[in-house]
C-alpha cells in the first residue's frame, strides 16, 4: 500500500521578533541564496499558504516545503542555516593546503616586502585570490593592517598601575580626580586650496599639502566625575606655564576639596619650582602613570575627540584662529559633557601585558626588562669620560685600551671595543666614536 503525503503542512507559529529576523535574513545582501529560499518558504507558510502553492510560487518541490516546515516547527528558525552532514558544496582544497596558506601568512613574508596581499599569496600557493581572502576572513587575519603599541619598562609599573586604576574605579570621598596633560605642538595648518564639501556619494575632501602657520600647546584637565574639561593654550610648555595652569585649577574648585591629579612623567611636572609650589598646596595629590603608558591617562581619550572633531579637518590661517577653534570645542563639550568610564581591572591589564611580554621575550630576550640604574649611571660616567678625553686630546685612541674596554663592558656589551667598533686608529674618532655615543644614548 502506497501512502500519500498530505498537501497541508505542520502549522508554524512564530513570535513577532522571529518573523522580523526571518525577513532580515531573507533580504540581507550577505545571506546565502539557499538560506534566503528557506526563509521565504517559512514566511509564506506562516502567512497561511498551502504546500503546493508555496512550491509552485518558489519553483521548488512539495517535499522540500514539507521538510523545512517540519524542521522549523521542531527546532526553530535557526535551523534554516544548518546543512545536513554530507550535503552542501564539497571543499576544493584539503585541510593541509588551507593550513599551509595560514602558516605562510603568519610566519613568512614575500620577497622584498613586509606583508602578503591576497594576490601575492594566491600566486605563491597556486590558488585563487578569493580562496585566500575567504581563509583570511575565516581566521580574522588582516596582513595589510598594523597597530602601534609600547610595553612599559617602568620598574614600578605595577605599583603605579594599581594606584591610577584604583583611583578611577574607587575614587576617595570628598575629593575630585583630574586627569591632566599637555597636548603640545598643535599645528595651525592652512590648506593650499579650499576643500570640496560633502555630497551624496562623495565624502568631504581636502588638499594633501598645507602651510604651517605656527603651533600652540593645550593644557587640559579632565574631571573624571562628570567629564568636564578645563583648558588653556600657551605658546610653550615650560614649568612656568605648568604652574600657571595649576594655579587656575586651584582657583576653579572649592578649597575644601582635595584634588587627585593624574599626570605623566614629563620633566616639567617634577621641576623643583613645581615641587615647591605643590608642597605649599597640599590639596594637590599627584599620581604618576608608568612611563610609556599614556593610555592610562583618560585625558588622552579626550584629546582624540578634540583632534578628530575640531583640528584634523580644520584649516587655520593663524595661531589665534586655532586657539579660537579649540576654545569653541571645549565650550561645546562642556555644555553636554560625556564622562569616560574606566572598566579594565588591574588583573585584566596584567594578564594582557604578561601575554605580550612572553611573546616579546621569545622574539628578543631582555627587551621587556626594566632598565637598570647601574647601567644608566655607567653610561653617563662613560660619556662624560670620553667627552672630556676628546676635548683635552686630539685623538681618542690615546685613551688606554684597558680603560676603554672596562667602560665598554660596563655598558653591557660583550667582546672587545675593537671587535664592535673597529681598530683604534686615526679614523676611529670620525666613524666609531659617533656610533659609540649613539649606542650609549640609546641605553
Amino acid at each position: 500500500m502506497i501512502s500519500v503525503m498530505p498537501n497541508t503542512g505542520l502549522a508554524i507559529e512564530l513570535q513577532p521578533a522571529e518573523r522580523t529576523q526571518l525577513e532580515q535574513w531573507e533580504s540581507a545582501h550577505g545571506t546565502p541564496q539557499q538560506v534566503a529560499l528557506r526563509c521565504r518558504i517559512i514566511l509564506r507558510a506562516v502567512a497561511g499558504q498551502q504546500n503546493v502553492a508555496i512550491a509552485e510560487g518558489l519553483g521548488v518541490s512539495r517535499p522540500t516545503v514539507q521538510l523545512w516546515r517540519k524542521r522549523v516547527h521542531q527546532q526553530g528558525i535557526g535551523e534554516v542555516w544548518e546543512i545536513a552532514p554530507g550535503r552542501g558544496r564539497k571543499a576544493h582544497y584539503d585541510q593541509g593546503q588551507r593550513e599551509r596558506i595560514i602558516k605562510a601568512t603568519l610566519q613568512s613574508k614575500p620577497k622584498g616586502m613586509t606583508y602578503w596581499s591576497c594576490r601575492l599569496m594566491a600566486k605563491a600557493q597556486k590558488v585563487s585570490k578569493n580562496t585566500v581572502n575567504r581563509l583570511w576572513q575565516l581566521h580574522n587575519i588582516k596582513p595589510h593592517l598594523s597597530r602601534t603599541f609600547k610595553l612599559s619598562r617602568d620598574a614600578k609599573f605595577l605599583e603605579k598601575l594599581t594606584d591610577v586604576v584604583g583611583l578611577y574605579m574607587n575614587p576617595p570621598d570628598k575629593a575630585l580626580v583630574l586627569c591632566v596633560d599637555e597636548k603640545s605642538q598643535i599645528q595651525a595648518l592652512d590648506r593650499t586650496q579650499p576643500g570640496l564639501p560633502l555630497k551624496k556619494g562623495r565624502c568631504g575632501t581636502m588638499t594633501h599639502d598645507y602651510k604651517r602657520n605656527g603651533t600652540t600647546t593645550l593644557f587640559a584637565a579632565l574631571n573624571v566625575l562628570d567629564g568636564q574639561v578645563i583648558g588653556e593654550c600657551h605658546g610653550r610648555h615650560r614649568h612656568q606655564e605648568w604652574r600657571k595652569f595649576l594655579r587656575r585649577l586651584d582657583a576653579e574648585f572649592p578649597p575644601e576639596l582635595k584634588l587627585h591629579v593624574v599626570m605623566d612623567n614629563y620633566g616639567t611636572h617634577k621641576e623643583p619650582h613645581v615641587q615647591a609650589w605643590l608642597k605649599k598646596h597640599p590639596r594637590f595629590v599627584c599620581h604618576f602613570v608608568p612611563s610609556s603608558s599614556s593610555w592610562l591617562n583618560l585625558v588622552e581619550r579626550w584629546f582624540r575627540e578634540l583632534t578628530e572633531k575640531a583640528i584634523r579637518r580644520g584649516s587655520f590661517l593663524s595661531v589665534p584662529e586655532l586657539k579660537q577653534a579649540i576654545e569653541a570645542f571645549m565650550q561645546a563639550w562642556n555644555e553636554s559633557p560625556k564622562p569616560f568610564i574606566w572598566s579594565a581591572t588591574v588583573e585584566d591589564i596584567i594578564k594582557k601585558i604578561d601575554r605580550a611580554r612572553v611573546k616579546m621575550e621569545q622574539i628578543k630576550p631582555g627587551s621587556t626588562q626594566p632598565r637598570g640604574k647601574r647601567r644608566r649611571c655607567s653610561v653617563k660616567l662613560y660619556m662624560g669620560h670620553i667627552t672630556s678625553e676628546w676635548k683635552s686630546r686630539p685623538n681618542l685612541m690615546e685613551v688606554k685600551g684597558s680603560e676603554a674596554q672596562g667602560r665598554h663592558r660596563e655598558m653591557g656589551f660583550e667582546g672587545s671595543v675593537e671587535q664592535r667598533y673597529g681598530p683604534m686608529d686615526k679614523n676611529w674618532i670620525g666613524v666609531s666614536f659617533a656610533k659609540m655615543m649613539s649606542d650609549a644614548k640609546g641605553l
